[in-house]
C-alpha cells in the first residue's frame, strides 16, 4: 500500500500519459500494490455549493458543518467504513484546502490500516488538453481510471459528497449481484409534487430502469435518484474511455453515461432506499436537516451504536449551562457556554450565549457569540459570527431561514 500511495502522490499532477506509462512498467515488473478489492468507492466532493452562499465562499460544500459537531462529508465516508469498504477516493476541486486536510486523516474513520485508506484526488493536468479541472461527474472518474485500476475492483461505487443519510452499501451491492445488473442506482420516493426537482427513474414492475428523466416538468414516477451508483467496473471503464473522446459530451453521469447505458439496453436496476436522506444544497434544507435531529424520535439516529458516524474530536471543555440559563429541546455541543435562553435549536462547538440573550429555532455554527439581550429567531449563523448586544436577527414569521455571515452590531 505504501508503494502505491507514494507513487500516486508523486505522479498526482503529471500528465495522464506519463502516469499510465509508469503504471505499465510497474505492472510488467510484477509489483503488487495491494490486495484485490471487490468494491472501491469514489466520492464526488468537488461541487461549488453556490446555493449555500457565504458558507461555501472559503470551504467546499462537503466540509460544511452539520449537527453540532459533524461535517457533511463524514456521512458518506462513515457509511463506507461501516459497509466494509476499505478504499475511498475523495474527488475534490473548489475551495478544497480545508476538505483535503480533513479527509486525508483517514484514521477518524478507521481507514488508515494496511490495505485501506482515504485518498484525496484533485484534478490533474492532462498532456493532451489544457485542463486542470473536473469537467463533470463522469470526467472526475475518468481522470482517475489509473488510480482505480491499481486496486482492481469488480465494482465501483460512486457517491455524492453532499447528502445526509446512513446507508449500508453492502446491501445495495448484494441487490446489484442478485439481479445480475450492469448498474444499480439508489432511489428514494419523494412527494409527487416535488418530483420535478429531481432526476427521476421510471421502472418496470421488476424494478428495472426503463427511462431516466432529469427534472421533468411532468414526472411519470416519484423515484428520485440519490446520486448513488454501483457499476460493473469493466463496463463503466469502457464507457468512460469512449465518453472522453466524445467532444459533444457533457461528461456527466446523469446527462451522458446513464442515458448511454439505457440506449445500449444494459440492465439498470433501481435500489429503493427507505431511510432518512437529505440533500442539504440550500440554507433552508441545511437548517431543516439540523432541526430533524431534535425531533422526537429523530428520523436520523446519530446515537445508534451499530452505525456510528465518525468525525473529528475537538479538544474543547464540556458545555457549561449557567444558573439562570433556560434550555429546552436543543442540541448543545461541547465547549458551549449558555447563560441565556436556548429553545429548539442546534449549537455547534464553542458557541456562547450571554445572559438575557435568546436563541429560538436557529442553528449556530462553531464559535458564534451572542451578546447580552440579543434575540436570534429562525436563522443560521455562520462560523465565528458575533451578534451584538440587544440586536434582533431573523423573524418567527419568515418564509425562509436567514443566513447571517457577518457581524451584527448591537444597540448603541
Amino acid at each position: 500500500l505504501n508503494l502505491m500511495v507514494l507513487f500516486h502522490n508523486f505522479y498526482r499532477n503529471k500528465p495522464q500519459k506519463v502516469v499510465q506509462y509508469f503504471y505499465s512498467i510497474i505492472e510488467r515488473k510484477g509489483v503488487i500494490f495491494m490486495k484485490h478489492n471487490e468494491m472501491l468507492a469514489m466520492i464526488l466532493a468537488g461541487g461549488r455549493g453556490s446555493r449555500l452562499h457565504e458558507l461555501t465562499n472559503k470551504v467546499a460544500k462537503p466540509a460544511v458543518g452539520y449537527g453540532g459537531k459533524y461535517r457533511i462529508i463524514d456521512f458518506p465516508i462513515s457509511n463506507c467504513a461501516n459497509s466494509g469498504i476499505d478504499v475511498v477516493g475523495v474527488l475534490t476541486q473548489y475551495e478544497s484546502v480545508i476538505l483535503n486536510s480533513y479527509v486525508a486523516a483517514g484514521g477518524r474513520w478507521g481507514l488508515d490500516a494496511k490495505d485501506s485508506g482515504v485518498f484525496v484526488l484533485p484534478p490533474r493536468e492532462k498532456a493532451d488538453a489544457n485542463l486542470d479541472v473536473y469537467r463533470g461527474t463522469a470526467d472526475a472518474i475518468s481522470q482517475n481510471i489509473d488510480f482505480i485500476d491499481g486496486f482492481g475492483p469488480e465494482y465501483l461505487l460512486v457517491l455524492s459528497g453532499d447528502h445526509i443519510y446512513k446507508m449500508d452499501y453492502d446491501k445495495m451491492l448484494s441487490y446489484h449481484k442478485e439481479h445480475n445488473a450492469d448498474a444499480t442506482i439508489a432511489v428514494i420516493e419523494v412527494p409527487m409534487k416535488e418530483a420535478s426537482r429531481f432526476g427521476i427513474m421510471n421502472t418496470d414492475e421488476d424494478g428495472r430502469i426503463v427511462e431516466f428523466e432529469e427534472k421533468p416538468p411532468q414526472p411519470k414516477s416519484n423515484l428520485a435518484s440519490m446520486g448513488i451508483y454501483i457499476f460493473n467496473w469493466k463496463l463503466l471503464r469502457k464507457m468512460l474511455v469512449a465518453d472522453m473522446k466524445n467532444a459533444e459530451s457533457n461528461h456527466d453521469f446523469g446527462k451522458d453515461i446513464i442515458p448511454a447505458l439505457l440506449t445500449d439496453e444494459r440492465k439498470l436496476m433501481a435500489y429503493k432506499f427507505k431511510g432518512y436522506w437529505k440533500d442539504v444544497g440550500t440554507i433552508d434544507s441545511l437548517w431543516e436537516a439540523n432541526m430533524d435531529l431534535i425531533e422526537t424520535p429523530s428520523p436520523l439516529d446519530l446515537s445508534d451504536p451499530t452505525w456510528k458516524i465518525y468525525t473529528e474530536d475537538t479538544n474543547s471543555l464540556p458545555q457549561y449551562i449557567g444558573e439562570d440559563a433556560k434550555v429546552s429541546h436543543a442540541y448543545i455541543n461541547q465547549g458551549c457556554v449558555i447563560e441565556g435562553e436556548v429553545k429548539n435549536s442546534v449549537l455547534f462547538t464553542g458557541s456562547r450565549i450571554a445572559p438575557e440573550a435568546k436563541i429560538i429555532d436557529s442553528v449556530l455554527m462553531p464559535n458564534v457569540i451572542v451578546e447580552e439581550g440579543a434575540v436570534v429567531t429562525r436563522a443560521l449563523i455562520a462560523d465565528g459570527v458575533r451578534i451584538g448586544a440587544g440586536a434582533v436577527v431573523g423573524s418567527p414569521d419568515s418564509e425562509h431561514i436567514e443566513l447571517i455571515s457577518k457581524r451584527v452590531k448591537g444597540e448603541e
